[in-house]
């Protein structure tokens, strides 16, 4: 049996809760990275004999919007997906259901809900480190259950921690800019999962495209891009009480 393995993941954190997710797990890996925006995904076809994992951070409380037109674009055919939400210890409100949809009707078939906390993407001292050695075995654990239990388990749509109609989301103000070191390199033009950033001038932003993922943030060579730093103390400020406690991971598994 091969993995598919569909992740949205522009620094990092995602894909990190997933793999600890997926460690015990032997089977040969199909990875689809979907912050490859130049990719056609309706060429990902699968059958009913495929299983997968779809990992996807929480924006606001919501799936990127990139990664749910990329996901829609697929062809489950009674796949199997097992759903991943990964947030940065605040909430992720109606992440799960909007995936457990968007993944219902490109043709899979949820069969777990895992939801991890991961450091923030944004203002990292908020979940700063995770996940954890605490987290690392708990996710573990996690996947251990699902594998074992993966023929016979099915996640119903009432077992979705999530509301619908989804929580407004109109984005995060919080867009990086690239300052005098900027060497026009072009590195983060390229690997922008929106095209928010011109390759023909990669020392600006689209503001109006950009969903603030920070990819271009965490691969700059010259760390030249950055948020203003008054925005980031304003915005530590709003999720402050939010984030002050720690959040639990969670597993959602109907039998």
């Amino acid at each position: 049996m091969k993995l598919n393995y569909i992740v949205f993941s522009p620094t990092g954190g995602t894909k990190r809760a997933a793999d600890l997710f997926l460690k015990n797990w032997k089977e040969e890996q199909n990875v689809i990275d979907l912050t490859e925006r130049r990719r056609d995904f309706s060429g990902a076809v699968f059958s009913a004999d495929d299983i997968c994992l779809a990992a996807v951070p929480s924006y606001g409380g919501r799936v990127p919007e990139a990664a749910v037109r990329r996901l829609a674009a697929m062809k489950g055919n009674g796949a199997r997906v097992i759903l991943m939400v990964v947030y940065g210890n605040r909430a992720y409100e109606d992440t799960m259901l909007e995936l457990y949809d968007t993944l219902a009707e490109a043709g899979f078939v949820p069969a777990a809900g895992v939801a991890a906390v991961a450091e923030h993407s944004i203002m990292r001292q908020f979940a700063s480190g995770r996940p954890d050695q605490a987290d690392e075995k708990e996710l573990e654990e996690y996947g251990i259950i699902v594998r074992e239990k993966l023929e016979e388990c099915r996640l119903d749509r009432t077992d979705v921690p999530g509301n619908k109609p989804y929580r407004s989301f109109g984005g995060v103000p919080m867009k990086p800019e690239a300052g005098k070191s900027c060497s026009k390199c072009g590195v983060c033009a390229v690997s922008c999962p929106v095209g928010a950033i011109p390759e023909n001038e990669p020392n600006k932003t689209d503001k109006k495209i950009c969903i603030s993922c920070m990819r271009c943030v965490g691969i700059c060579p010259n760390r030249a891009r950055k948020v203003n730093k008054l925005v980031l103390t304003m915005g530590a400020k709003t999720l402050k009480k939010a984030c002050s406690t720690r959040k639990k991971n969670e597993l959602h598994i109907s039998e």
